[in-house]
């Protein structure tokens, strides 16, 4: 494996966006929305350094299973969802690679009528997006590479890795 970002630089980044965050919507009423599973690092991190009043829910979204690094069919599971309805919502995404999930959870959210939908991703991976969608906030670019670590897995492991590296052939 190749490391990417260190801890330190994670932790750092994470605390200029939720500051870049908190001053975007003080005063307003917020609901940060994860998607599941690699977005739990991210969003604890990410939560405690919004330093205003928010509410927190999760949407299940997938599209790599099992031993793969390619992206399958992309499901997206809203039965956590909390009522946004009139509430300013920010989803969360550990990886921006294609950028179909976030384009679904944009579309599947502003269905509940929020009143408004940004996004942020921890990671934005150079050149793979497919849509016309980007995030509002990011945290790093990133080559194209199989990233693993902060919330990132590889057949659910290396989700523990506090930092971000990038798998070899030799690693899968």
């Amino acid at each position: 494996m190749r490391r990417l970002i260190e801890q330190h630089e994670i932790q750092q980044r994470v605390h200029a966006l939720g500051t870049e965050i908190s001053d975007l919507y003080r005063g307003k009423d917020l609901t940060v929305i994860g998607a599941l599973t690699g977005c739990m690092l991210f969003m604890a991190d990410l939560v405690r350094a919004i330093d205003v009043p928010h509410r927190i829910g999760v949407v299940q979204a997938s599209s790599y299973r099992g031993a793969t690094t390619q992206p399958g069919e992309l499901t997206v599971e809203l039965g956590l969802l909390p009522d946004i309805r009139g509430r300013d919502v920010l989803i969360l995404d550990d990886i921006f690679d294609t950028g179909n999930t976030m384009e679904k959870l944009v579309t599947a959210l502003q269905r509940r009528e929020p009143a408004s939908v940004r996004t942020v991703a921890l990671l934005v991976k150079e050149g793979k997006s497919e849509v016309e969608l980007k995030p509002d906030f990011f945290g790093f670019k990133i080559p194209d590479a199989f990233v693993v670590g902060y919330g990132l897995d590889y057949d659910d492991d290396y989700r523990h890795l506090p930092f971000i590296e990038a798998l070899d052939e030799a690693d899968l």
